[in-house]
């Protein structure tokens, strides 16, 4: 049984289930908290886009050593 079998059981999750989800985060967290790990979570998420778009520009960038030639 691969990971692939738990992903549609994950995804199925009705507005109750979130609900308890948020309620629990809340009760453990605090409602004060909760800004800060979304904003920590804001900056790895930029991160790792910064991170992708430049190892995209690091792919996509003509090679200087082989003098125009492919």
């Amino acid at each position: 049984m691969g990971i692939m079998a738990f992903v549609p059981a994950f995804m199925n999750l009705g507005t109750g289930e979130i609900l308890i989800i948020v309620f629990v985060v809340l009760l453990l967290f605090g409602g004060k908290k909760i800004p800060e790990l979304m904003k920590g979570l804001g900056k790895g998420v930029r991160s790792f886009k910064q991170g992708m778009n430049d190892i995209s520009d690091e792919i996509n960038r003509p090679d200087d050593n082989n003098n125009g030639v492919k």
